[in-house]
């Protein structure tokens, strides 16, 4: 349900129409990533509503029982955002209430109720404190929560903010735009999806999601932790992220419906321009990403281990959706590589076959001490002893690193790269950065 947010190399510009791309190359790199544990995903890019490239590599779960295909529906966690902020709008041109509608009118208990408009809860500037970033979230998230008891758990919080006078990303603030359509209508917000987007675009693997079923081809999220995948442990119950984040769908039905967003066929241009009004990173359900030259609207979406993402350039009039359920790299990392290739611009095929290297008893030295992050809560120890040289954080037990360079270094059985800085020719021994599981983590010498 976390957003995710794109670095600025992943959409710089781009110049060329890649009216033709390296298909070859494309199938590669995506299914390099499979075949060395990088992660388990589909892809695939459309133009004009017509495909123009899928590919799908992985499994639907750690028993490596059935693969992932194109129908295989992943979890798209905040790209819903996106389908509820077309149900708001389509109400919006029925006349059942306007941008401009308060909160109070809905739910008056709500702190600021009385000055939290539709379009505040839209463009996430309500104030209202995004419950997924509470301490208690993760004892929430698997249980079955009813509308009340997750209304209750949003009034509970106290507000971060007068009304329209920040940004914040707020996944409490859809939920309740998921209420409100419910009680506009009287009718479910299920209900809604599937009569005025999936039924409407005859979007075949696009549902409300519930718990997960391998018969039914559904994906498990899972982890990579020494040396195999494994299923992750927690499962969201849907009834929690509800209008933020619980739907599931594929590649191709999410290109299906950028493309039917953004041609109109779901709301008017009038209110495709408010979608896209971005103010502080974020517009009305969707974010704007840029690539080289051309810019792409759409939406992220993060929940368990999948991760997502579902953009339309305009100017190509280009879909592309990717979904992951398990990745031990960047996800932003693997967005970059596919619109390289497709937009033929410069991509080298990363080498997922690293050679170790042979340093030095007294090179290894230099890279001993006590390292800590200010965005985590431990510390970890580089020691080399014996010409070997091992990690140890905080209350596990060390682990052998294996240097691939004079910066790199790497433990394949949990997937953790650490780079040193500054450069191979001179290296930075204060400091580095520890990769593992699509994030990252600066780390100081102490």
């Amino acid at each position: 349900m976390k957003k995710l947010l794109f670095i600025s190399l992943l959409f710089s510009s781009i110049i060329l129409s890649a009216q033709e791309f390296d298909k070859q190359k494309l199938d590669t790199y995506i299914n390099s990533l499979q075949a060395n544990n990088k992660a388990s995903l589909a892809v695939a890019i459309s133009k004009s509503n017509k495909p123009v490239y899928e590919n799908y590599a992985g499994f639907l779960s750690d028993k490596n029982q059935r693969k992932i295909d194109s129908n295989t529906k992943f979890r798209i966690g905040s790209i819903t955002k996106t389908f509820t902020a077309v149900i708001i709008f389509q109400l919006i041109e029925e006349g059942k209430t306007t941008l401009d509608t308060k909160v109070s009118q809905f739910f008056p208990e709500i702190k600021n109720a009385d000055k939290i408009t539709i379009a505040h809860l839209l463009s996430h500037q309500s104030g209202i404190f995004n419950f997924t970033n509470a301490p208690s979230f993760k004892s929430i998230m698997t249980q079955e929560k009813s509308k009340e008891e997750l209304l209750e758990i949003i009034k509970s919080q106290p507000s971060d903010f007068e009304p329209g006078t920040q940004t914040s990303y707020s996944n409490s603030g859809y939920v309740l735009l998921g209420l409100i359509i419910e009680k506009l209508t009287g009718e479910s917000y299920e209900s809604h999806l599937n009569t005025r987007i999936i039924d409407k675009l005859g979007l075949k693997t696009t549902a409300y999601g519930h718990k997960i079923e391998l018969e039914k081809n559904e994906a498990n999220s899972m982890n990579f932790q020494n040396g195999k995948w494994t299923n992750f442990p927690l499962e969201s119950n849907m009834s929690v992220p509800f209008s933020a984040g619980a739907i599931v769908s594929t590649p191709n039905d999410l290109n299906e419906f950028t493309y039917a967003l953004f041609n109109n066929k779901l709301v008017s241009a009038k209110s495709l321009a408010k979608m896209k009004e971005i103010k502080n990173g974020l517009g009305h359900g969707l974010f704007s990403v840029p690539f080289y030259e051309k810019s792409a609207f759409g939406h992220n979406g993060r929940i368990d281990n999948f991760e997502a993402s579902a953009y339309h350039f305009e100017v190509d009039d280009l879909s592309i959706s990717v979904l992951t359920n398990g990745l031990t790299i960047t996800f932003n990392d693997i967005l970059v590589g596919v619109l390289s290739i497709y937009y033929n611009k410069d991509f080298t095929l990363p080498n997922f076959d690293q050679n170790p290297i042979e340093l030095s008893t007294e090179n290894l030295k230099k890279y001993s001490g006590l390292f800590s992050s200010e965005a985590l809560p431990i510390q970890i120890v580089i020691n080399a002893e014996g010409g070997k040289i091992t990690a140890q954080a905080t209350g596990q037990a060390a682990f052998p690193l294996t240097p691939f360079s004079h910066r790199e270094f790497g433990y394949k059985q949990a997937a953790i790269v650490i780079v040193f800085g500054g450069t191979e020719n001179e290296v930075n021994y204060s400091t580095f950065t520890l990769k593992q599981g699509g994030q990252q983590f600066v780390f100081k010498k102490q």
